[in-house]
Parts: C-alpha cells; sequence; structure tokens
C-alpha cells in the first residue's frame, strides 16, 4: 500500500527545471532512500512535499487521496513530518516545551502534563529523551532524537530525513538506525536522504534516484549495489578516492603551539592546543560539531585571533594575523562556509581571483581580459561546469567548492588549511575535492584539513587528531585509526575514563 504517491511534479525557478515530471511513491512501513547529485532536485521534491515550496504541475496523494499541500501546517495535519539537517528548537527551552511549541489549546500551559505527554511519547516509540532537560544541554545526537520525537509527537505517518548522520559519530548512527528500524516496524514510513551511499545500503529497502531533475529509477537494495547506485547519480562507475601509499613525514611547516581561543559569547572554545602539520601530509581534525572546529577553521584561516598561544608557519610567526597576510604568506584558505567565502552576485571569473585582485592590477584599473583568461583556464583545470561571466550564485554547491578550489590551489601553496571540503556534496563532486587535496599532498604541501566525515578523515588522513570541548584528545596514525576507536574518542569517553581512573587512585 503506498502512504504517498508525488505523481508527475514539476517545480520551475526562472528557466530552471529543478523537478520535471517526477514520480515517487513511498509504500507503508517502508524506509526509502532518496539519491542524487547537488541540483538533482531531491531536496526540492522534499520540499515540495512538506509544504515549503507549491509544484508548478503535479499532485500529491496521502493514503490515495489527493493532497493540497501549500504550508508545513498543511503536511503536519497530513501526517508528514520532516527533521532537516539544521535543528529547529530553542536551545533555551526545555525538550517538553520545544514539543509543545505550535500546539493548540489555551493561553496557559500546563508543562506537568506536557511532560508527562512527552515521556509517555518517548517510552512508546522507543525515542528515550528527558522532558525536563534544556536543550542547549543535550548532545547533537540528542537533539536529533527530540526533532524526531517531535515529529512523532504530532502523529507523523511519514517521515522526511535530511542528511540525519552528517553531525552524528559513529554509535550515534548506530542508534538512530536502530531507532529508525524499530519504528519502522511499528508502521513509520520513512524516506532518507544522504550523501552516504553504505548508509543507505545497511538502512533502507528502496532507493529512487534523481538526476538532473528527473527520477531515473527506483531500485530494491537487494538488487542493487553502492557501484551501480553511484553510476546511476552521476553516469560513471569508478569512485572512492583514498591515499595510495603510507609517506615519509617531511619537514614541519606548521606549529601550533598552547592556543586557546574564546567563541562569539566569550566562553572557551579551544584549550592549550598542540599540533604540527609536516610536508606531504594530511592531518585530519576529526570531531563532533560544536567542539572548536569553527574557530580553530576561524583562526588559522584570518578570520579570528587567538587569546593565547602561537602559530608558526615556516619559521614566520603568523599568531593574530590577519586573512591578507595569511594569504601573502602563501597560505592557501578553504574555509567551511563556501557561501560566506564568495560574493553571489559577482561573475565565476570575479570570485576566481578575489583573494589575489592586486595581481591583476595596472595603473589602478582592474585588468578585465587577464581576469577572464585566467578564469577559462582555471574552469577547464579544474571542471567547473560554468562560463567566466555566470554570476556564481547560478552555481550548484559542487561547483562552488570547485570555485574556492581553483581560487587556492592554482597557486600551489605550501601550506593547505581546508575545513569541511566535501559537506553537502554528492558523490561525484566529493570524489574530484578528495582527489585534488591528495594532489596537494603529493606535491608536498602540508594539508591541515578539519572534517566531520569520518569516511572522509581515515581515507584521506596520514595523521588523526580528535578534538573534543576544544581539546586534542589524541593523535593517532591511520593505521591505528577504525571509526569506533575514533568516535569513542569523539564522545570523550577515553576523557571520562582518565577521570574515573583518577577518582580511584586518590581513594
Amino acid at each position: 500500500m503506498h502512504i504517498v504517491q508525488m505523481r508527475g511534479i514539476v517545480k520551475r525557478f526562472g528557466d530552471l527545471i529543478a523537478n520535471d515530471h517526477v514520480d515517487f511513491e513511498l509504500e507503508s512501513g517502508e524506509i526509502h532512500a532518496l539519491l542524487g547529485e547537488n541540483g538533482a532536485g531531491k531536496t526540492t521534491l522534499m520540499r515540495i512535499l512538506y509544504g515549503l515550496y507549491h509544484a508548478d504541475e503535479g499532485n500529491i496523494l496521502v493514503n490515495d487521496q489527493p493532497v493540497a499541500i501549500h504550508t508545513p501546517k498543511d503536511a503536519i495535519a497530513a501526517g508528514i513530518g520532516m527533521v532537516t539537517q539544521h535543528f529547529t528548537l530553542v536551545p533555551t527551552l526545555t525538550v517538553a516545551e520545544n514539543l509543545a511549541l505550535g500546539e493548540k489549546g489555551s493561553l496557559t500551559l500546563d508543562i506537568k502534563q506536557v511532560e508527562r505527554s512527552v515521556a509517555e511519547a518517548s517510552k512508546r516509540f522507543g525515542i528515550p529523551v528527558k522532558p525536563d532537560v534544556l536543550v542547549r544541554h543535550l548532545s547533537v545526537g540528542e537533539r536529533q532524537r527530540v526533532e524526531i520525537l517531535k515529529a512523532l509527537y504530532r502523529n507523523a505517518q511519514v517521515l522526511i530525513l535530511d542528511e540525519p548522520t552528517a553531525v552524528l559519530v559513529p554509535q550515534e548512527v548506530d542508534v538512530l538506525f536502530e531507532a529508525l528500524k524499530r519504528l519502522q516496524y511499528s508502521g513509520l514510513s520513512v524516506i532518507f536522504i544522504s550523501h552516504k551511499l553504505h548508509e543507505v545500503m545497511d538502512l533502507c529497502n528502496r532507493i529512487t534516484v534523481l538526476r538532473d531533475g528527473k527520477a531515473v529509477g527506483t531500485v530494491h537494495k537487494n538488487d542493487t549495489s553502492t557501484k551501480q547506485l553511484a553510476t546511476m547519480m552521476v553516469g560513471r562507475e569508478s569512485f572512492g578516492v583514498t591515499r595510495q601509499e603510507q609517506r615519509v613525514q617531511g619537514e614541519v611547516l606548521v606549529t601550533i603551539k598552547n592556543m586557546c581561543a574564546e567563541d562569539k559569547k566569550g566562553l572557551p572554545a579551544l584549550r592549550n592546543i598542540n599540533l604540527e602539520v609536516h610536508a606531504g601530509e594530511i592531518l585530519g581534525i576529526a570531531g563532533v560539531s560544536g567542539n572548536g572546529q569553527a574557530e580553530l577553521s576561524a583562526i588559522l584561516c584570518g578570520m579570528q585571533k587567538p587569546s593565547s598561544g602561537q602559530i608558526m608557519v615556516e619559521g614566520q610567526d603568523l599568531t593574530g594575523a590577519e586573512a591578507d597576510v595569511i594569504c601573502a604568506t602563501g597560505i592557501g584558505r578553504i574555509p567551511e562556509d563556501r557561501h560566506a567565502n564568495l560574493v553571489g552576485e559577482l561573475s565565476v571569473a570575479e570570485n576566481l581571483v578575489l583573494d589575489h585582485l592586486q595581481d591583476y592590477v595596472k595603473n589602478g584599473i582592474l585588468e578585465r581580459n587577464k581576469i577572464q583568461q585566467q578564469a577559462g583556464k582555471l574552469i577547464k583545470d579544474f571542471q567547473i561546469k560554468a562560463k567566466p561571466r555566470d554570476r556564481l550564485r547560478t552555481l550548484s554547491g559542487g561547483n562552488m567548492q570547485k570555485v574556492m578550489l581553483a581560487r587556492t590551489l592554482s597557486r600551489e601553496p605550501r601550506v593547505v588549511i581546508v575545513s569541511q571540503p566535501t559537506r553537502g556534496l554528492d558523490v561525484g563532486a566529493t570524489d574530484y575535492v578528495r582527489s585534488q587535496l591528495l594532489e596537494q599532498r603529493k606535491r608536498g604541501a602540508a594539508v591541515l584539513m578539519i572534517s566531520e566525515d569520518l569516511d572522509e578523515i581515515i581515507a584521506l588522513s596520514d595523521r588523526i587528531a580528535v578534538i573534543y570541548e576544544g581539546e586534542i584528545v589524541g593523535i593517532i596514525p591511520n593505521s591505528e585509526a577504525t571509526p569506533e576507536k575514533l568516535g569513542l574518542m569523539m564522545s570523550g569517553s577515553n576523557i571520562e575514563k582518565r577521570k574515573q581512573e583518577k577518582k580511584r587512585v586518590q581513594v
């Protein structure tokens, strides 16, 4: 029995057709994966189902009945819930208060009754949460469980999950998958959007692949493989870029000593960070989001100053240096937020030279022909699907990331600082970006890579440093790294173990 049917869905944004007569069917009690490259149309399709967009053509049926979904309120009324990558919880409210938001009722709220109701729902759905705990005190995995419970609390029969494992450590992923399978057995239907093909094969029953706004096909997981799915997504077979050889460590190019920093609220974000990055290696920084990675990246890219400590690059003290000084020193910067470091209204050609405009100025005038020529070369070299005069905002996420790579790596920096290099990218773009980072390693650059993707950390890094609550809790060679070991370190279990051992010794 089909619980959701989307028939002939068309959605246009100007001349762009994001969904081109797409058919999608979700069966009752199944977990159905939705795959596709960036720009393939899968997010648009799900936004239409949840009422964030309205289709130009086509119709939606829920339980074989036509429904008009114009807003999320309509979707919720039809039994459809959605959990996005960016949680919509209020940190200063309790779990119960967050679940009560938007509920109809009187002007007064019986919070104790809500807490009892949430506790009962938590038990019924098998999703452990504490109703009276402030959301800001919860881990990322716990917040995600609250988001899922919020949808189920509102009687969702269909749950849309958008990249739900992107911010979780492996142990939290296991907990999430166990919860989803329990919910599936109780009758819940799930649409699971993910870029991680092995997760799709582990969890889902059927898989629908979109490409260029069209549905390529729907397959059962028992009748396909990750290689076949990747081929359906992007039209080629070779995937899975990893470093091929163990390299002899070169000289130390980057030294960070006892670095401390504060976050935007003035609270400690980094505590006595000590790191060295060698020529010809990739040092991966692994950690759950919110453990100091953003501050570390901002400091190394010249966007924030440390409160103490020292940063040395090839013998030069760059502690607290501004971004222009860091660029002039020859350090390549690829920050995590590509949108904040590119200008959407400028052309691709202009964005490709933003960091080094002084090289394209003669007698106080920009040499636009020279800029266009350079853009043409970089577009070809880095396989960017765009023309030099295209507005940057018209590019897909993967092509925006290629613009960042081209701007930075074309100058062959001795040191590369890169944060979340493939976040939100599809299989093909991910492979390309990773291959470019390995090229930098091969030519002898020192690469410091911050990533929340453990598969990426293990595939590319020579050594792996784990950050937890602003501290480096361990540095291990790639040969000793497993997802389970890194996951335990990322969740701080080794710190807690040391604390307990210390207590026993004191007793």
